[in-house]
């Protein structure tokens, strides 16, 4: 897939993201079309991310440390105005935000990458119980990141099952949606420039502008 698809495919799903939060947060999940269309951002996210990572070269390059580095600093920074907007999802700080989720799902890649699977096992079992959609984005993740190291059947049929799956978190099928449309972008070439720390810093950012939007306006229950 091309570089600049697949950064249009990140800032799409950012887009998705924060609608689904300004609905959330905001709104009180009030506009049905946001919620919906959110559901679409974790697939995606999850799908940039493994597909990065099965790039050749990877391992020996550090990319898995460095993005690791990134998502746990950006991550507790979007700590804190996470738990301060809190909803009836959320019970206190649990669970973790979901650059905590891509943390646990990189980590996991880079200890299965270092033949480390006892690690990688106890980590995906422990993690998954911590982070926003747990083991079915974790799964998801995995299963993305084998078929595009080495496509096969089962591979996908994991995948889709495991997108399928998030039914449990989202009470909706809406993110199978992601499903064809990142197909529909591996036939386009999109020339978007890479934003390097963008997506990092995004995410903390706009958390706490709605934060600050709820606190002087009052706007959510």
């Amino acid at each position: 897939m091309a570089g600049g698809t697949i950064e249009a495919l990140k800032w799409l799903a950012l887009i998705l993201m924060t609608g689904d939060h300004v609905n959330r947060f905001l709104f009180n999940g009030t506009v049905a079309y946001l919620f919906g269309l959110g559901r679409l951002a974790l697939p995606i996210f999850v799908f940039v991310l493994a597909y990065n990572l099965a790039r050749p070269g990877q391992l020996e390059r550090g990319t898995y440390p460095r993005t690791m580095k990134r998502l746990a600093v950006f991550g507790a920074l979007a700590s804190v105005p996470f738990i301060a907007l809190g909803d009836l999802l959320h019970a206190g700080w649990w669970p973790l935000n979901v650059l905590f989720s891509l943390l646990v799902l990189t980590t996991t890649l880079y200890l299965v990458e270092r033949d480390d699977l006892l690690a990688a096992g106890i980590l995906f079992l422990v993690g998954g119980s911590l982070v926003e959609y747990g083991w079915l984005g974790l799964t998801l993740g995995l299963a993305i990141w084998t078929y595009c190291k080495q496509p096969s059947l089962p591979a996908a049929g994991v995948a889709l099952l495991a997108c399928a799956g998030l039914w449990l978190t989202n009470d909706n099928f809406w993110a199978l949606a992601a499903v064809p449309l990142i197909l529909a972008a591996t036939r386009v070439n999109l020339h978007v420039p890479r934003l390097r720390w963008a997506f990092y810093a995004y995410y903390p950012l706009h958390l706490g502008v709605i934060w600050l939007i709820r606190s002087v306006v009052g706007v959510a229950a």
